[in-house]
Parts: structure tokens; sequence; C-alpha cells
């Protein structure tokens, strides 16, 4: 039997595996410390399938037959049914036709951004590290087989069931499994499970078992579907029941009159359905998804990974963005500037290079690693074995190595933190002197490291100070300018010393309020004192959390970045949670926003396109509302007043058909962004849409008493007429809404312009020669168009001059 049958298919009990020795799980899973190899770690894959829990996704058929179920489906079918009853054919063609015109498009539109997101989810894919053929090498989690030798560190994410196999512990936080909020220590022997953070400590492990045979894959149960709705969708879905009972008061009013007329009651209900189905925002849900997803597709060209949708909405409106300095505002590129020494030079860097770690790639190992190598290397470093080494702690802050040499003594060295390994040495003089050192180095923007060694116990020698720069990106002050040019203001969060914070934040252009973390513990007013700080020093994870929570007290909509796993509970905290370039699994498995690019430059790409995003969201709104008052409220009134219907089901249903393909392409328009962070500012929207359609009504009153009594139209004809110019003008008010400025002031998207050019020139022809309709003819049709064209310039001037009245803040927007 092969390695992992006997743990998966006779199903052993985790306690009955953890019981079983190293070498005896190793030899059931037919494997070794070595690892398995490339081929047959690829003849389990094909046996055992990938190491991911499968959706639950329903089949496209299901999918698209869902399009026919609902409330407004609903509606739109019993108007088909009741059209057929009372034999309107031409009625019951064009319903059924938008019936599978709303299936259609909402299918498709649905099916795409789905499409999108999956590619994105693709992209976000966590690796492990794993030996195969005797090598380290990165693979997609999913590829993880039974078998397969892991090494799990710091800020990832165990990606399948394994045993630790190294002497030594892991702190796991199993609070995704669990529920315990406190981290587990894990030892030799033990079993960590799929899906549990490693928050400190690094260790080799053999995997057990993966997919859906792992611990999480066997007690969860993923949920498809569940999506977060944001502060803007709520806004949005308040519109669109505002639109729904207006809808319904209008129509139950048109019903009531028609009945107490002695109208035809089967006919009567048919007209009114089709007339609540074309008031309601069908297409609110396709718009938002569309939107969504070609917003995201842009970001993900600009290197910002969207994990979570709704993040795009509230990057729009964040007013606040707490920056790591770290790989963020600098290039997280370290070189050694400078060594302090309390002994020799040779020893100081021997004992920092004995404290790092060359196969962990880590920033300051690789600047300490590169400095030997310009010195061409010490041929001591071969005597001396590394007999355990304990990682970067983040609440430690140091790493530490035990190091036997060739007499056979052991020794430990240390380097981290400046405060804390001189608190280790616990010499006040010296403590003095590394204060003096890192003040020095402060001062010209470097970053202290204290390297210390131990021959016995208790007993540490400082051995020196190493300075380490990190320079700033060169685009981050013109980044930081063309962000509080747009009304972000960005704060500086980072671990370093006060000094060094100060000098790097002077340089990029923050301001030079820095406020040490640990102080705004102790003060009463510390929410006042964060929102007036430009940045933060020496700030550990749970400061991070605390600030963030304290801008959020005073009403900002914040931002935070990050990139280890202590960072998570900050980034789930913000209202947009961003993982930086080259962050843990951890992080990323927390934030909104995952950036495969370094630096500031890729978040202003990110807040610019969320805000684009928002403006076709509400132009959307503006002309749903306006639509929606200008149609129903003059139908309503001309059948209460006139007892006249202006238009008939038939071409209602046209109606919807028609404004259908112009709406979706509000996805695709050109707009600009505004220089503020966006809000639902109600007034203005409300104000604005009530005044298109106010507009509307009277414009369509005067055609109507022009067609009657100055033409002297026939009833027939006069419908055509009404009908014709609610079609052209309805088009033209999406070039009122999309604009604050005169409707020239923005061009259009090509998609936009021609979607809507084209289903007007189809009205008109449907029109012009009476396919359905009574016929209207070209002269008819032409005064229309005249009509129409000519109401829309002067209502655009007018709704110029509304803008200037409602805006008193003179809002400008970039070019």
């Amino acid at each position: 039997m092969n390695a992992s049958a006997g743990f998966r298919e006779e199903s052993a009990s985790y306690e009955d595996v953890k019981s079983q020795n190293l070498e005896e799980v190793l030899e059931n899973l037919t494997t070794s410390r070595k690892g398995l190899s490339v081929e047959e770690a690829q003849k389990r894959l094909d046996k055992y399938g990938p190491n991911e829990i499968p959706e639950h996704k329903r089949s496209p058929l299901k999918k698209f037959m869902g399009y026919f179920w609902g409330p407004i489906p609903g509606m739109i079918e019993i108007a088909a049914i009741l059209s057929a009853i009372i034999q309107r054919w031409e009625d019951f063609v064009i319903i059924t036709l938008l019936l599978l015109l709303n299936a259609v498009v909402g299918f498709w539109e649905e099916n795409k951004a789905d499409n999108a997101i999956e590619l994105l989810r693709k992209r976000m894919a966590l690796e492990a590290k794993v030996l195969r053929d005797g090598k380290w090498i990165k693979v997609p989690s999913a590829n993880i087989v039974p078998g397969d030798i892991v090494r799990v560190r710091l800020g990832d994410i165990i990606p399948a069931d394994i045993k630790l196999l190294d002497e030594g512990y892991l702190l796991i936080d199993e609070s995704a499994l669990t529920g315990e909020s406190l981290p587990v220590e894990k030892h030799q022997s033990d079993i960590a499970f799929s899906g549990s953070v490693v928050q400190q400590g690094e260790m080799n492990a053999v995997v057990l078992s993966t997919g859906v045979k792992s611990y999480l894959g066997k007690t969860t149960q993923l949920v498809a579907g569940v999506k977060t709705k944001s502060h803007f969708q709520k806004a949005l879905l308040k519109i669109g029941d505002y639109l729904i009972v207006l809808a319904a008061i209008l129509v139950t009013m048109i019903f009531i009159v028609s009945l107490f007329r002695h109208n035809s009651i089967l006919e009567t209900l048919q007209f009114s359905l089709v007339l609540t189905v074309a008031a309601i925002p069908a297409a609110l849900p396709a718009v938002l998804s569309v939107s969504m997803a070609v917003g995201a597709m842009e970001l993900a060209k600009k290197g910002a990974i969207v994990s979570k949708l709704v993040a795009i909405e509230e990057m729009a409106g964040m007013d606040i963005l707490c920056s790591d300095k770290t790989g963020t505002i600098t290039q997280n590129k370290l070189t050694l500037a400078d060594i302090v020494t309390f002994t020799t030079e040779k020893d100081v860097l021997m004992s920092a290079l004995m404290a790092s770690r060359e196969e962990d790639r880590d920033a300051i190992d690789n600047a300490i690693l590169e400095k030997i190598k310009s010195m061409g290397g010490f041929e001591e470093t071969s005597s001396f074995e590394t007999v355990e080494f304990k990682p970067f702690d983040p609440v430690a802050k140091r790493t530490e190595a035990t190091v036997k040499d060739n007499t056979g003594s052991t020794f430990k060295v240390t380097k981290g933190a400046p405060q804390v390994i001189a608190e280790m040495v616990g010499n006040n003089e010296i403590s003095e002197k590394v204060d003096n050192a890192v003040n020095a180095f402060a001062e010209k923007g470097y970053r202290a490291l204290a390297v210390a060694k131990s021959k016995t116990e208790d007993k540490w020698e400082m051995l020196g100070i190493l300075a380490l720069y990190d320079p700033p990106y060169e685009d981050s002050a013109e980044t930081i300018k063309t962000a509080l040019s747009m009304n972000v203001k960005i704060k500086m969060v980072t671990g370093d010393h006060t000094a060094i914070a100060r000098e790097i934040a002077g340089r990029v252009g923050l301001g030079t309020n820095i406020v040490p973390a640990a102080s705004l513990l102790a003060e009463d007013n510390a929410a006042d004192i964060v929102e007036k700080a430009d940045g933060f020093s020496q700030v550990f994870p749970e400061h991070k959390y605390k600030i963030v929570e304290l801008l959020q007290s005073k009403d900002h909509i914040v931002g935070m970045t990050g990139d280890g796993v202590n960072d998570a509970p900050a980034l789930k905290k913000a209202d947009i949670g961003i993982a930086v370039a080259g962050a843990t699994d951890a992080a990323k498995s927390a934030a909104d926003i995952v950036f495969t690019h370094p630096g500031l430059s890729v978040i202003i790409d990110a807040i610019k396109e969320s805000r684009i995003i928002f403006q076709r969201m509400k132009s959307y709104a503006i002309y749903r509302i306006a639509e929606t008052i200008r149609v129903l409220l003059f139908i309503t009134l001309s059948i209460l007043a006139f007892n006249f219907y202006p238009v008939t089901a038939l071409m209602i249903v046209l109606l919807a058909l028609f404004n259908d393909a112009p709406i979706m392409a509000i996805a695709y328009d050109n707009v600009r962004y505004r220089n503020q962070p966006e809000r639902w500012e109600m007034r203005e929207v409300l104000s604005m849409a009530t005044f298109l359609g106010i507009i509307g009504v009277f414009s369509s009153f005067l055609i109507f008493y022009i067609g009657k009594n100055v033409i002297h139209l026939d009833p027939n004809t006069l419908q055509s007429f009404i009908f014709l110019k609610l079609a052209v003008a309805g088009h033209l008010t999406i070039f009122l809404a999309r604009t604050r400025g005169y409707f020239w002031s923005i061009r259009p998207s090509g998609l936009l312009f021609w979607s809507a050019i084209l289903t007007k020139i189809l009205a008109t022809l449907i029109v012009v020669y009476g396919i359905y309709l009574t016929p209207l003819g070209w002269k008819l049709s032409g005064l229309v168009w005249i009509y129409s064209v000519v109401a829309f310039v002067v209502t655009d001037f007018i709704k110029v001059h509304l803008y200037n009245l409602i805006d008193h803040r003179g809002l400008k927007f970039s070019r």
C-alpha cells in the first residue's frame, strides 16, 4: 500500500498517525525526508486529484433557467400569458422576446463577470515550498500530494494536513478551524491542519492528507455565492426599492381608475404588469456585476488583484491610507551602509551571517550576505555548524542561532532590534552607546540592527550595530503628491525608530509629525492624535489594528497596507485591506486587494479606477430614476387626466428592450474621476434625477399637445408619435446623466455611443415602417427627432446651471 493510502483510504484517525513515530509515518507514506520525485508527485496528483476543496457550481443550464424564475421574470411571464389570453399576439411575441433577451443578456454578463473573477482567483493562487528531486521549489498549493515534504514558516497558510518533522516548535493560529483565538504550540511529530496560519517558527513537514480528505475538507463546506454588500451596493438597492414602490403606487392608481371606467380587466392588468416591469430597474444586478468585473480586470492589468469586488467600491470613498514604509514607500532593497563595532568588524559580520539563513531570502540577510561577498567571503564559515535556528519573530524582534565550532563548543548568536538586544546584554554603558549609534544612523535615514553573541545561557555580549539603508522609490514623492491632490491623506506606518521615520517622511513629502505608536495607548485623546499625525513609528501589529479603529471612530474610510501574518487583523479591520507585493499568504488571505507590483503608484491607480467606477454607477442611478419618473409619471397623468393611453403595452416592452443595451454599455463608458473621495450624495442624485424626470414629463406633454391639437393625429398614430419621442429622448437622457458639465465635455465611449445610436435608429425604423405599430412615416419621425434634440440641448444647459447651484464646493475633475 502506498503512502497516502494507509492514511487516506483506511481513514486512520489523526491520533493514530500522531502516535506513530516519524520513520513509520514516512514508510507508510512511501516517502523520505528527501521528498518525492517530480514523476512520483505527478502520479499521486493524478490519483488523488488537486489539493483543493471544489466549489459547488451551478450548471450553465440551471444558471440560465434561473433567469426565468423570480418576481421580475414572473411578472413578464404573467404579462405574456395575459397577452395570449386576450389574443394580443404581437404583444405576446415581443414580451416573450423581452423575457428571453433579459435572460440571455443577464446570463452572458454574469458568465463574463464570473470568468473575470475566476481569472483573478487563479492569479491569487497560493504557493507552497516543497522538496522535489532533492531540491526546494515553489509549486501551486493545489499540486501538493500526500508524501510531499514541505517547508512552512512565519506567515504561511498551511497547505495541507502535515506531520512536523523537525525539532523546535511552531506557533499556529487555528482559529479559522476551531474558533480558538489563542495560537497553539506545535512540536515535532504533531499534526498541523490545512488552512491554519503559522505565526511563529519554521519547520519541515510531511504531507498526510490533501483536498477533501484533509481536516478542513471534512469539516467545512464552502458556501457559494455569498457576497458582502458594500455601502455603494446598498445605496443602489435602496434606489431600486424606491423605484419599485413608486411604480407600484402609480400603477395601482391606473388600475383602480381603469376599473371605475369599466375598461377590460385583463387588458388593464396586462398593461399594468408591463408598465411595472418597465419601471423596475431589472438591469441593476447586471450593471453592477459588469462594472465591478470590468474594473477588476483593469486593476489586474496594473498589478492590483481584487479578491473582494466590493473593495473597489469602498476604495472610491477612502480618504486615509495607512501605508507601510518598507516595500511601499521605500524599495525594500537594504544595503549595509555602515558598522559601529564593539569588537572587530569581521566578528560582527561573521556573527550576523550565522544569525541569518540564505535560503529564506530575507532582505536583511541578503544585505549582510552581499556585504560579505563584496569583501571576498570568510573562509572560517565552513568550520561552523548551525545546530538550531530560530527565525525572526515579530514580537521578540530578533533571530537566534545555536552554532557549534570545529572544537565541539557551542555558542549563540542573535541579531535584531537594537533596543531588544541592548536589554538582553543588560549593560547601561553599552545601552547608551547603542542609543547614540541608533540616533546617529537615524538622522541619516539608516535603520539600525544590533548583533550579539553568548557563550553562556544568560550572558550576552554586544558585538556591534549595523546601519541598513532602504531608499525611497524614485516616484514615491510624486505619488504622494498625487494622492494629496486627490484628497487622500497618507500616513506612514513603520516599525522603525521615530528618527528614521521622520527622515524618510520628510524626503517623500509626508510631513514630520511622526507619533511613536506605543504612546497612543496611554492617551485619552488618541483618536485626535492619530487623525492629525503624518505617520507612526515603532509600530507593533496590535498598534496597526488600534490605529485603524481610532481613524474609523472619526468617520474616516481607512485603507491599510500590510505584508506579514500579524498584519492580518488590521487588514481585516480596515475598510480596504491591501496586501503589498511580497506579502505572506496570511496577509493575502485577509486582504481585499493584493498588489503584485511594489510601490505606492499601484494604490493610486486603484483609487482612480474605483472612482471611475463610482462615477459610472452614479450616472446609472441618475438615469434610471429620471427615466422611471419621466415615463411612469407621464403615462399615469395622461391616463388619469385625459383618459388616454399614450403608449400601448407593446410599446412599453419595446422601450424596455431598447433601453437595456445602452445601459449595459455604461460599464465601459469614459468618465473622469473626482479629486476627492466619493460618498453617496443622495441630495444631489435625487435632485438631478427628479429634475431630468420632471423636465421629461413636461417635454412629453408638450409633444402630446402638438400631436393631438396642432397636427391632429388620430389616436393610434399619436401613440406611435409619442412612443418614438420617449425612445429617442430616453436614450439622450443617458448623455445628460453621465456628465456634470455640458454633454460634449466628456466624450462617451464608442460602445455607449453606438449602442444608443443604433437602438434609436432601430426604434425609428420600427415606427417609420409600422412594424407591429401604426406607421408614422419619415416626415413625422424627423419632427420627433428635431424636437427631442432641441429639448435635449435646452435641458443640458439648464442641468449645468442646476449643478452649479447644488454644488457649492466647486469640485474639480481630473482630465
